[in-house]
């Protein structure tokens, strides 16, 4: 089985869950969430100890958890000062070599992907069912048309390097070939999909251009925490398409921009 195909095999079904588990919403969809922002914090713990910056082994869970989670807990602010400070005491006591910078980077990774793991949570909780589907879906799909086209964007017309100490394959032409593929997967939910969307077109526009500039902010950033642990993908959980990270690093970043455009549109309507 070619490497295409095996991609094509895993990938088909594996939308079809997604997004019928996005139908459903709820702790169907904050259940998944919270498994694949599981999956992804273990990659990066991988992918930051070969990078040379270890983290702590049990905190980042612990960090990860409180923030997935912090919408539906008690008490969610002191919960989450008792966890710094019974990791600031742990730490203060830690004699590895890497004491110091396991304060940065045990946050780093407990933070990072639970932050846009919730922010899609929230998402799909804004509104009716309907309208939190329809806004998540809008959202995945404007960053899968983005990756998709800046991906045949760059290879048709790419000369010129867009961060090449990062990424040296990716090109400014594909970059920009983004927007246009953004605003294709924001169209085709907005006038294919037999729902109406609770935004304008006029609103969705900005929603695009983010999307567009801060997905690949976050591939970027996963290609830079790659390059320097020194390996291709973050893992080989998922057939064909390497890990949970390499899969939703895009997603991460392109989730809290949304909702704070949404915030924003509420406060002015």
């Amino acid at each position: 089985m070619s490497e295409l195909t095996k991609r094509i095999a895993f990938a088909v079904p594996a939308a079809v869950f997604f997004i019928w588990m996005t139908w459903l919403g709820g702790w169907y969809f904050k259940g998944m969430m919270l498994v694949i922002g599981f999956f992804i914090i273990q990659e990066m713990i991988r992918l930051l100890d070969s990078a040379g910056s270890p983290t702590d082994i049990l905190f980042p869970y612990t960090i990860g958890l409180w923030v997935m989670l912090s919408q539906q807990i008690p008490y969610p602010f002191e919960i989450g000062i008792g966890i710094l400070v019974l990791f600031a005491a742990i730490q203060t006591f830690n004699k590895s070599e890497y004491s110091v910078s396991q304060l940065s980077s045990t946050f780093f990774a407990g933070l990072y992907a639970p932050v846009g793991m919730l922010s899609l949570m929230m998402i799909n909780d804004k509104g009716s069912t309907q309208d939190g589907f329809m806004l998540a879906i809008m959202l995945m799909a404007m960053v899968w048309g983005s990756d998709i086209f800046a991906y045949f964007g760059g290879k048709t017309f790419g000369k010129h390097a867009l961060a090449p100490a990062i990424s040296p394959k990716k090109t400014w032409e594909g970059f920009f070939s983004g927007y246009i593929g953004s605003l294709a997967g924001a169209s085709i939910v907005m006038f294919a999909l037999p729902y109406s969307l609770p935004l304008s077109f006029f609103e969705s526009i900005p929603l695009v251009i983010l999307v567009a500039t801060f997905g690949p902010i976050g591939d970027l950033l996963e290609s830079k925490i790659k390059r320097k642990a020194n390996v291709k993908d973050s893992s080989n959980m998922l057939p064909g398409h390497g890990g949970f990270f390499d899969r939703f690093d895009a997603l991460i970043l392109a989730a809290p921009v949304m909702l704070i455009y949404l915030r924003i549109l509420e406060t002015l309507n």
